[in-house]
């Protein structure tokens, strides 16, 4: 397993601004799954993503700093421990302009086939990517 960290930057929009003035934390938890994403997107195979899906089961925040309207965001990622079809992966985002650090997260996901839509072990098809 690689375990390389991964960067995804993202901007906050006016949308994702609330009543306070600043980025909404149910917001954050969509920049998170963005990360995610993003990282998904970027190293795995067209076959991969055509042959699995990938749900949440739990989302750990712990919120440090509010992000502004505008503010570019860095969104780092990377995979902790895999357990048969569920592994954890951190995502940490900071704000570019002083470094201060926003958000730390834990999500544990379950990869799903595709097609039937049940859990499946993750294989080294996948570990030898992430």
């Amino acid at each position: 397993m690689k375990n390389t960290p991964f960067e995804h930057r993202i901007i906050a929009s006016p949308h994702d601004i609330d009543e306070l003035g600043h980025v909404n934390n149910v917001v954050y938890v969509r920049y998170i799954q963005e990360v995610a994403a993003a990282h998904w997107n970027t190293i795995a195979s067209d076959a991969l993503k055509s042959t699995y899906l990938w749900v949440v089961l739990r989302h750990e925040i712990d919120y440090k700093n509010p992000a502004f309207l505008n503010e570019e965001i860095i969104g780092t990622t990377w995979v902790g421990e895999s357990h048969g079809a569920r592994f954890e992966r951190f995502v940490k985002l900071v704000r570019a302009s002083d470094q201060k650090v926003l958000i730390e997260s834990k999500t544990m996901w379950c990869l799903l086939d595709g097609k039937s839509m049940r859990p499946v072990r993750i294989g080294d098809d996948i570990l030898s990517i992430l």
